[in-house]
């Protein structure tokens, strides 16, 4: 049996701007990432297990399962692994392999990586409930302070440029534009 990536219900544009136009920084900071976690989630929406594993920009090897992957591994690394100081290993890759869940996408394992991302970012926010964004933490890697407020705005940027990723893949899978592609 064939799966296929759910529809979601999605924030539009001008429910965000009405609800963050003039709300606190952490509102605004949440508010865009979920913005971002639902444009990649609507760009795999009503896509089978093959489409999302699909390269359909050659002669590149991203697929949106990739990028999925790839953003439950940042999801993790920054909020649980990092600010939160979680000891865990990684959603899909080695150590040391360098490819953050962009590469080994598997078509069959589709319902199972999407659900894994889900989780990552279920986790992601229980990581950081109650905590300020002024609070720091060290990172493993460089050895550099960084807030929590940071994290935010690194998500945010590494969403939007996957996402502009995502756009591509997307309309090159089946020719749906835009935020809201059709079903």
């Amino acid at each position: 049996m064939t799966w296929t990536a759910p529809h979601i219900t999605r924030t539009t544009a001008g429910d965000l701007q009405l609800a963050l136009g003039t709300a606190d920084e952490r509102t605004m900071l949440a508010g865009w990432l979920q913005w971002h976690r639902e444009t990649l989630l609507v760009k795999c929406a009503g896509l089978d297990q093959e489409q999302l594993a699909r390269t359909t920009a050659e002669p590149s090897g991203l697929t949106l399962l990739g990028l999925v992957r790839h953003l439950a591994e940042i999801e993790r690394w920054w909020f649980r692994r990092s600010f939160a100081a979680e000891p865990l290993g990684d959603v899909f890759t080695g150590p040391d392999d360098g490819d953050e869940g962009l590469r080994g996408v598997d078509a069959a394992r589709a319902e199972h990586d999407h659900a894994a991302y889900l989780d990552e970012v279920e986790a992601a926010g229980a990581a950081v409930a109650g905590r300020t964004l002024d609070e720091t933490f060290v990172t493993t890697r460089g050895g550099r302070t960084c807030s929590l407020r940071w994290v935010y705005l690194a998500m945010i940027q590494e969403y939007a440029r996957h996402n502009g990723h995502a756009d591509l893949l997307r309309e090159r899978t089946d020719g749906a534009t835009g935020d809201h592609p059709r079903s």
